[in-house]
C-alpha cells in the first residue's frame, strides 16, 4: 500500500532579519521594526525563503500548506509551487500571533514539517504552540540565529525539506535542538543575555543543519597575543572593519580604543572612524579605499559571515576582497567545530561560492591554521 505524501508546512516571517543590516540586532516588536524601516532596512526573509523553495521544487514534488500573501503563498508562487492555503489569515502587519496561529493550524492539518523563514524569535513562537509534536526547520533569515533549528543556508533548508517530503522508509533521523531566547534590549546595550527557551525537533543531516552557538572557548595568552599582533600590524591609510565579538574588542583595546561588543566598528590610522555602523555606512567607508575586514568565528557553528554581522554586507565584502579578510580564532574554538569547516551565508549565493576554499585563520602570535570555508 502506497504511503501518503507528506505535507510540508510553510511559514515566512516577512519582517525577520530586517534589523541586521542597519545594526539593530533584531526586529522583535513593532517599534524596532518601524525604526528599521526608517533607517532604510529592506525585507530579507522572502528572498531567502525563495532560495529554499526553489531548491525544494527542484528536488521533490511536495504538498505545501501555508498562509496567504507575504507569509507564504507569494514566495511559493515565485518558486513555482502551489500552496494549499490555511484558514488563518495574517494581518497586513504580521505579528507573532499570526505565526502562532499558522503553526497551530499546520499541526492540526498533519504537517510532517514546519519549514519557516525567520530567526530565533520565529522559532520561539512556533515552539510555544507545537512543542516537539511537529518537527521544524529554519530557513536562516533572522539577525539572531543562536538556536540549533536552522539549516546552514537557504538551499540546505530546501534540500532537507525535500528529503523529509520524500522519506517513505523512515531514513531521516531527528534530534532535539536548542531554541534560545535572546533579550534584544540587552544585546543593543552590549550585553548578551540568552537563555534556553526549550527544545524543538529537527530533521538532522550533519552537513545541512547548524549547531547551537557555543560559548567562547578562550586560550587567554594565545588569543591576547594574536590580537596584540594584529593591532601592531595595521597599516597607515587602511580602513579596518571589525566585526562583533570579544576577540575584535581585544584588538581595539590593544589600540587604546573602545568599540561596540555586538556592533561593527571601523578604524584607520589608529583612530575610530565609526561605532556600531550600518551596512550603508560601511560601504561608504570602504568604497575606493584600501580596506580589510577582521572577524572572529562563531563557536560551535563556524560562521564567519551571516550570523549577527549582517552589517558586513555582500557589497562590503566585494569591495574589500577575499584576500583582505582577516579571521581570528583560537585552536580550541576551531577544534570544537562540529563540521570541521568555516561557513559563510552572506545573503548573496554567488559571493558565497566565490568565498569558498581554504583560508588562513590567525590562532596565536606567529601561528595560523588553514581551514576550509564552505557555504
Amino acid at each position: 500500500m502506497a504511503t501518503e505524501r507528506k505535507r510540508i508546512g510553510l511559514i515566512v516571517n516577512p519582517v525577520a532579519g530586517m534589523g541586521g543590516s542597519v545594526g539593530l540586532k533584531g526586529t522583535d516588536g513593532q517599534a524596532i521594526l518601524a525604526r528599521a524601516k526608517a533607517l532604510g532596512a529592506k525585507p530579507v526573509a522572502p528572498a531567502r525563503a525563495l532560495r529554499a523553495l526553489r531548491r525544494l521544487a527542484a528536488a521533490a514534488e511536495v504538498e505545501l500548506l501555508g498562509c496567504a500573501g507575504a507569509m507564504g503563498d507569494d514566495t511559493a508562487s515565485q518558486a513555482g509551487l502551489q500552496v494549499t492555503l490555511l484558514a488563518s489569515r495574517p494581518a497586513t502587519a504580521t505579528t507573532a500571533a499570526d505565526t502562532q496561529a499558522a503553526a497551530r493550524e499546520l499541526q492540526a492539518r498533519g504537517a510532517a514539517l514546519i519549514l519557516f523563514a525567520g530567526g530565533d524569535g520565529t522559532a520561539r513562537d512556533i515552539l510555544d504552540v507545537v512543542g516537539d509534536a511537529v518537527p521544524m526547520l529554519g530557513i536562516p533569515s533572522g539577525v539572531k540565529m543562536h538556536s540549533a533549528v536552522f539549516a546552514i543556508s537557504p538551499e540546505a533548508a530546501g534540500q532537507l525539506a525535500a528529503l523529509v517530503a520524500t522519506d517513505r522508509d523512515g531514513k531521516i533521523s531527528y534530534r532535539e535542538a536548542e531554541i534560545m531566547d535572546i533579550d534584544e534590549d540587552a544585546v543593543r546595550s552590549g550585553r548578551v543575555c540568552a537563555r534556553l527557551h526549550g527544545y524543538g525537533r529537527v530533521p538532522f543531516e550533519r552537513h545541512l543543519v547548524q549547531s547551537a552557538k557555543a560559548g567562547g572557548i578562550t586560550a587567554g595568552a594565545a588569543l591576547d597575543g594574536v590580537c596584540r599582533e594584529i593591532a601592531a600590524e595595521m597599516l597607515p591609510g587602511v580602513v579596518y572593519v571589525l566585526g562583533p565579538g570579544t576577540t575584535t574588542q581585544r584588538i581595539l583595546r590593544h589600540m587604546g580604543l573602545a568599540g561596540t561588543l555586538l556592533g561593527v566598528d571601523a578604524v584607520r590610522d589608529g583612530r575610530m572612524l565609526g561605532l556600531d555602523l550600518r551596512s550603508g555606512q560601511i560601504e561608504e567607508l570602504v568604497r575606493g579605499q584600501p580596506a580589510q575586514i577582521i572577524v572572529s568565528v562563531i563557536g560551535g557553528q563556524g560562521y564567519i559571515f551571516g550570523r549577527g554581522n549582517q552589517q558586513i554586507s555582500p557589497g562590503v565584502v566585494r569591495s574589500v576582497g577575499r584576500d583582505n579578510i582577516v579571521i581570528v580564532a583560537t585552536q580550541q574554538k576551531l577544534a570544537s567545530l562540529e563540521g570541521g569547516c568555516l561557513l559563510v551565508d552572506t545573503g548573496d549565493p554567488e559571493l558565497d561560492e566565490r568565498l569558498q576554499g581554504y583560508v588562513r585563520v590567525r590562532t596565536g602570535p606567529g601561528q595560523s591554521a588553514m581551514m576550509r570555508m564552505a557555504c
